[in-house]
C-alpha cells in the first residue's frame, strides 16, 4: 500500500555506477583520519571527491574556474570541521551546496536550484534513466525537457542522476523527508518523458517557446 498522493511505484532506479560511486562514502578509517586532523586525509579527500564536487559546484556557479575555487574552499571547511559525521557524503554535498548558494547570493545573481549541468556536461555526466533517454533522443531535446522542471525538482534530479546520491542522501542535503525527494524525482522524470513524447510528435518544433 502506498500513501495518498504518492506514486504506486517510482521509476527511480538506482543510477549506473559512476566515478562518484566507486567511493560512495568515505571509509571509516578516512573519516577517523579527518577527525584526527591527519594531513594525508585531506589529500585523499581531494583525490576522491574533487572531480565530483567541481562538477556539482559548476551546476550552481556556471564557471569551471569558480567551481574549482569553490571546491578548494569547501575542502578547507571539511578539513577544519571539528565534527565529521559518519554519513560523510551527504554532509559534504550539503556543505558544497550551502557554499555555492552563498556565493550566488553574494553576487546578486541567485540560481539556488540551477538547472542540470549546462552544455555538454549533460551529455557527458547523466546516468541511469536519463542516460537511456539521451541514447534515444537528441541531447538538445532532453535539455529542453529538463528546462521545464521546477528548480527544486531539477536540483534533486541532478543530485540523483548526475552525482549518484541516494534518495536518503539527497534528503539529508536538502533537509527534506525522503518521501518528498522520491516524489520530486518521480514527477521530474514524468515531466521529462511527457515532453520528449511531445517533441517526437509529427510536426513538433524544437524551437524555444
Amino acid at each position: 500500500m502506498t500513501g495518498k498522493g504518492e506514486p504506486a511505484s517510482a521509476p527511480d532506479a538506482a543510477p549506473a555506477a559512476s566515478a562518484v560511486e566507486t567511493a560512495p562514502d568515505m571509509t571509516p578509517a578516512l573519516v577517523e583520519a579527518l577527525r584526527a586532523g591527519d594531513a594525508k586525509a585531506g589529500r585523499v579527500l581531494a583525490d576522491t571527491y574533487r572531480v565530483a564536487i567541481v562538477r556539482f559546484c559548476r551546476g550552481y556557479l556556471g564557471s569551471i574556474e569558480d567551481a574549482e575555487d569553490a571546491a578548494q574552499d569547501i575542502f578547507y571547511k571539511v578539513i577544519a570541521a571539528r565534527d565529521v559525521p559518519g554519513h560523510f557524503r551527504a554532509w559534504l554535498y550539503r556543505i558544497a551546496r550551502n557554499h555555492c548558494l552563498n556565493l550566488v547570493r553574494n553576487r546578486h545573481r541567485r540560481r539556488d536550484h540551477a538547472a542540470l549541468a549546462a552544455g555538454d556536461d549533460v551529455d557527458a555526466e547523466l546516468t541511469g534513466q536519463l542516460t537511456r533517454m539521451l541514447r534515444v533522443e537528441m541531447g538538445a531535446r532532453v535539455k529542453e525537457a529538463l528546462a521545464l522542471l521546477p528548480d527544486s525538482t531539477a536540483e534533486a534530479l541532478r543530485m540523483r542522476y548526475v552525482e549518484g546520491l541516494s534518495r536518503q542522501e539527497i534528503a539529508d542535503v536538502l533537509d527534506l523527508r525522503e518521501s518528498v525527494v522520491k516524489s520530486r524525482l518521480f514527477e521530474g522524470l514524468k515531466i521529462v518523458r511527457t515532453r520528449l513524447v511531445e517533441l517526437q510528435a509529427p510536426g513538433a518544433s524544437t524551437d524555444a517557446t
